[in-house]
């Protein structure tokens, strides 16, 4: 039997993707609610509910998920979204509503890549300054504080949205832009601003891979942030596997991930 209220734990392609296959494939059948954390101001067209905002850490979600009743919940969010995954965990668990992990791939290394893997931002801070000048940092609006005492080096950084605020880095400029971004792009970018190093995390998925493949061909270090560990629990790696788990089946490529 199709669940009839289904919450996405969204702010990630995968996750509006995943809202149109759901009601494309079950109709009627399935109510979809997207939660948005509301970091972006303008979010793309998502079909079904959405609801912005946080909900209170993991006690504030178990009660909403108790109120809306909800029969399912699919986390897509980012990978680097360490808190809310964490507390869709606990919710989920204290709701007792079943949940699933909707995980984006992993890049894969090439050979030619000169990537730096490091495991914090501010450990990609203290390495940048070492390998370039003029770095392309495109680690989102809320991971740029730990680059602030980099004096040495100027940044490109892009943003989604226009910062309210002035960003805390000494030498800066800001290009705006929203994935997916074509090699052709990448390559301008690189180029245009005589970039000569590139700092980023390890997200994952085809929308940003081109600045990796673009910094391949420049033969450019990457600093490469490494994602942290996801929750445990059921997950799958694509949208047809979570359609599945939600009709039912959760034979297709179902692994259950371990602390």
């Amino acid at each position: 039997m199709i669940p009839h209220h289904l919450l996405i734990l969204g702010g990630t392609g995968e996750a509006a993707a995943l809202a149109r296959a759901a009601l494309a494939r079950f109709g009627e059948a399935i109510a979809v609610t997207t939660a948005l954390a509301g970091r972006t101001r303008r979010p793309g067209p998502i079909p079904g509910t959405v609801r912005i905002g946080g909900f209170g850490g993991a006690a504030g979600l178990a009660a909403y998920l108790a109120e809306h009743k909800f029969d399912r919940v699919i986390d897509a969010t980012h990978p680097f979204a360490a808190e809310i995954s964490a507390s869709a965990r606990l919710a989920c668990d204290a709701a007792r509503v079943k949940r699933l992990m909707l995980l984006r791939p992993a890049w894969r290394r090439h050979p030619l890549d000169r990537w730096i893997e490091v495991d914090t931002l501010e450990a990609a801070a203290a390495v940048v300054s070492r390998v370039g000048r003029r770095a392309w940092l495109t680690v989102g609006s809320g991971s740029i504080a730990p680059f602030a005492q980099v004096d040495t080096v100027r940044f490109l950084v892009r943003l989604v949205d226009p910062p309210r605020d002035r960003l805390p880095l000494r030498f800066h400029e800001i290009v705006l832009g929203r994935g997916p971004f074509t090699l052709a792009e990448e390559r301008h970018v690189l180029q245009r601003h005589a970039i000569d190093v590139l700092v980023c995390k390890a997200s994952g998925g085809p929308a940003t891979e081109a600045k990796l493949v673009a910094a391949r061909e420049l033969s450019l270090p990457v600093v490469m942030v490494r994602r942290p560990p996801p929750e445990p629990g059921p997950a799958v790696d694509t949208i047809e596997a979570a359609l599945d788990w939600l009709a039912g089946d959760n034979r297709p490529a179902l692994a259950q991930r371990l602390p």
